[in-house]
């Protein structure tokens, strides 16, 4: 009687939770797969609307992994647990993980709208988080920029973000600023003709936009001048540099100053009786 009462038991064990086990067994196969096939989906929508591929892996590793902790939940309360209490282990322990990765999500946040909104990307030479370099990758939580002098510069997103960005290369053409000093006694509309001749004659500065070749300032010891032309964003160093030397050398040769501040001293002595 004993074997027949225990035979007993285990068939009604193995049909009231037998079947809880194959329900939770289905459950858990099930969501899984829908799990993976809408994170598919979403890839495939975000990737169709040119969404970063460094973005589209994150969010559909993020969106996976959340809908499978919704899928455990509800395999729990299959096999009959208290998913209440669960889920208030699960809140507890979001809210220390995410007090002690404050600054982890603040870089994390910054680094998906700059992913999402693109104020630069990969090969733009840009100015943010009081950094200058050209921009070697894009991730999550930092970027990292190769400075011109062969640096490699790690800046978390949040200090990007918080800062003004400045992309140097966003556009094709750039325009260069010089300002050119000469003599109060030099010939000014001799010295406008040479500058104006100068930019005329280089290939590598172009004609439109138009140059601007203008007296700006009669300083303490200069009358200044702006010359402002325009080239390709990517000759800009190059050419400017050579300019800057050819407007010296044709001011010298056509005997045009550059001054450099000076201060005259007058010493007065008082006679003796």
């Amino acid at each position: 009687m004993q074997f027949e009462f225990n035979m007993e038991t285990i068939q009604t064990l193995l049909i009231t939770y037998g079947t809880k086990v194959v329900l939770a067994i289905l459950v858990f196969i099930i969501g899984k797969w829908l799990a993976g096939k809408i994170c598919s989906i979403l890839a495939s929508l975000m990737e169709k609307n040119n969404v970063d591929q460094t973005l589209v892996k994150f969010l559909r590793n993020i969106l996976y992994y959340l809908l499978l902790a919704a899928v455990l939940v509800a395999v729990a309360g299959q096999l009959g647990i208290n998913t209440a209490s669960f889920l208030t282990i699960i809140g507890a322990a979001s809210l220390a993980i995410g007090l002690a990765l404050k600054d982890s999500l603040s870089n994390f946040s910054a680094g998906v709208m700059l992913i999402l909104f693109r104020p630069f990307k990969v090969g733009d030479y840009i100015d943010a988080g009081g950094e200058s370099g050209t921009v070697d990758e894009i991730s999550i939580f930092n970027t990292i920029l190769n400075t011109p002098d062969n640096q490699r510069k790690i800046i978390p997103n949040g200090a990007i973000a918080s800062s003004t960005i400045t992309n140097v290369t966003a556009y094709p053409t750039r325009r260069m600023d010089l300002v050119i000093g000469v003599g109060y006694d030099d010939d000014l509309q001799k010295t406008k003709k040479i500058l104006e001749d100068i930019i005329a004659g280089r290939d590598d500065l172009l004609k439109d936009p138009a140059p601007t070749v203008a007296v700006a300032e009669l300083a303490d010891s200069s009358v200044n001048f702006v010359v402002r032309p325009w080239v390709k964003t990517s000759d800009y160093w190059g050419v400017r540099f050579q300019l800057i030397e050819q407007i010296k050398t044709t001011l010298d040769e056509n005997g045009i100053s550059i001054p450099y501040p000076q201060r005259d001293v007058h010493l007065l002595s008082e006679e003796k009786n």
